[in-house]
């Protein structure tokens, strides 16, 4: 563990995004950021949860734009629901949010190793190491879900995680060195310029970590919670392609700061050899995963995204 410990460290980190140049805002954006983890990080990890979350509950609704988004989805998906219903789910979002949020500055206290992560599955993670062969774990936007990585990194799984890059460069160069410290320093930006680091820790015997609920405009049309949605199919073209079980990781926020984290079984799947098609029923699973998720605890998806086309 120490040697790979020692490997790890020597791992460059990647660069901030580059195709967006830095305007004055980006560095008024930059000290705030800095100001709120200083801020959080002074209190204990369930105040910061707590009072993130709370905050959030009660003035994040009055956020129109995100609000009005996530009210339209819930109708388009639940019609027959009352507006307290929705109204009540979209603060429970945005408390989950907030408490996310709050979270962030305490990554090193959150995980397996500090009793406030259990783990249902977590012998399907030793064989994985045991195995010693790349797997693809995908999931989706629960909880708080940066929490996915560091409870790998506790259990001693070897992976690398993609992630969507912060529009503010200065930002982005923040978040990717603050989730290095817990997380891991094998971090894949989203999009071409990840592509091939992607392919290459696949093609190296690293595990990847990837979330696949958001929308993807240059993606495949796979019903998602009923309705057709744009969405990267990713994951199920790598895993034919490289032959990498699939693993789907649920997490729930039990109460407050505390979690569980739920490792599947590998998805069972035979593919056809039409590629196209086993793309496409591959993706259908790893959505209907994600959609018995966010029924079971609607409260704690990220509703705010722009999930489905417009009617």
């Amino acid at each position: 563990m120490a040697e790979r410990d020692s490997e790890t460290a020597l791992v460059d980190l990647p660069e901030r995004r580059s195709n967006r140049p830095v305007r004055f805002f980006h560095y008024i954006e930059l000290a705030l950021m800095r100001g709120l983890l200083g801020f959080f990080r002074l209190m204990s990890v369930d105040t910061a949860s707590a009072l993130a979350g709370k905050f959030l509950r009660y003035v994040g609704p009055l956020i129109r734009p995100a609000s009005l988004r996530a009210e339209r989805n819930i109708k388009k998906i639940h019609p027959d629901w009352s507006q307290d219903q929705i109204h009540n789910v979209i603060r429970d979002a945005w408390e989950n949010l907030g408490r996310t949020s709050g979270e962030f500055a305490h990554h090193d206290k959150l995980g397996p190793s500090t009793g406030r992560v259990e783990i249902a599955g977590k012998e399907i993670l030793d064989r994985v190491i045991a195995n010693g062969r790349p797997v693809i774990f995908v999931t989706g936007h629960f909880a708080n879900w940066e929490l996915f990585m560091p409870a790998l990194t506790q259990c001693g799984v070897d992976y690398g995680f993609v992630y969507r890059a912060a529009n503010n460069p200065l930002t982005d160069e923040l978040i990717i060195n603050h989730r290095a410290k817990t997380m891991s320093r094998h971090q894949i930006p989203k999009g071409k310029r990840g592509g091939r680091i992607l392919v290459q820790s696949l093609s190296d015997g690293q595990s990847v970590v990837m979330l696949v609920d958001q929308k993807l405009n240059s993606g495949i049309s796979v019903p998602f919670m009923g309705k057709p949605a744009m969405t990267a199919p990713a994951a199920a073209r790598l895993a034919l392609k490289y032959d990498a079980p699939l693993i789907y990781l649920g997490l729930e926020r039990l109460e407050g700061a505390y979690f569980r984290l739920t490792v599947r079984e590998p998805l069972e799947f035979t593919p056809t050899g039409k590629s196209a098609d086993d793309i496409y029923a591959l993706t259908k699973k790893i959505n209907e995963l994600l959609e018995a998720d966010i029924n079971a605890r609607p409260g704690q998806w990220l509703w705010f995204h722009r999930r489905w086309p417009k009617e």
